[in-house]
């Protein structure tokens, strides 16, 4: 069994990194005021947002397993070269299965998120269409690839969030936008795509995890982004600001 396998980051360090560096630039653009109606029209304080934020971010490295494909023996290719010419024979390998796992950051955070957001805000039907759309969207851009999983373009889940939110409902956008997001891409992506997992070679498919949970995260960011240029272009918001 390969639970050793079930902790680990799910994108490069580097990628990693910069997304800290975008959560501290978040956290000083709301100290000094920049944007200043984004919680309140997202339904959460700025401090419970950017402990989620932060929790996310940290929580990506935690995969708690809840299903296990069986162990099956499968047939590969193997390469063999013989007196310069090359021959591909089948051989029979023990697979150990692969485990089904939730991502802490990238799925349990967001979807306890999506729904205290979804209750809060009542904001049911906009949302419901936006996640619809989203998912479809995720669904035909997503990318089975060998060994690591599902992919998506980073910017596609996020983008398409903030689109079909300020189309379906301008004045909620920022929360459809932030819901729309995080589960499409869940549903879209990966709960979609599970049926494609057994033959990718990976000891663990981890849902939000590697392969989407940076178009998760950014989705959060991008939603806060939107909050901001919405509370500004709606009516009334600057005697907010001067109140």
């Amino acid at each position: 069994m390969h639970q050793g396998h079930l902790q680990y980051l799910p994108i490069p360090w580097p990628v990693y990194a910069l997304l800290f560096v975008a959560l501290g630039i978040l956290t000083v653009l709301i100290q000094i005021g920049l944007i200043r109606y984004v919680y309140s029209r997202l339904g959460i304080s700025p401090g419970t947002a950017m402990f989620l934020l932060l929790a996310s971010l940290l929580g990506s490295y935690i995969n708690i397993p809840i299903a296990h494909f069986p162990d099956e023996t499968v047939v590969v290719g193997q390469r063999v070269d013989f007196f310069g010419m090359e021959y591909i024979l089948p051989t029979e390998v023990d697979w150990p299965g692969t485990i089904i796992a939730i991502n802490l950051g990238g799925a349990v955070i967001p979807i306890l998120l999506s729904l205290y957001l979804l209750g809060k805000n009542r904001i049911w039907l906009p949302a419901i269409a936006a996640t619809a759309v989203v998912s479809a969207v995720c669904f035909m851009l997503a990318k089975p690839v060998q060994g690591a999983g599902i992919t998506i373009p980073v910017f596609i889940p996020p983008i398409a969030a903030c689109a079909i939110s300020c189309v379906l409902a301008w004045s909620q956008a920022p929360a459809v936008a932030y819901v729309s997001g995080s589960l499409g891409t869940l549903i879209g992506a990966d709960l979609m795509n599970l049926a494609s997992i057994r033959g990718l070679g990976t000891p663990v498919a981890s849902i939000g995890g590697a392969g989407t949970f940076d178009g998760i995260f950014v989705t959060g960011i991008f939603a806060v982004v939107l909050a901001s240029i919405v509370g500004a272009l709606s009516p009334g918001s600057a005697a907010q600001d001067t109140a």
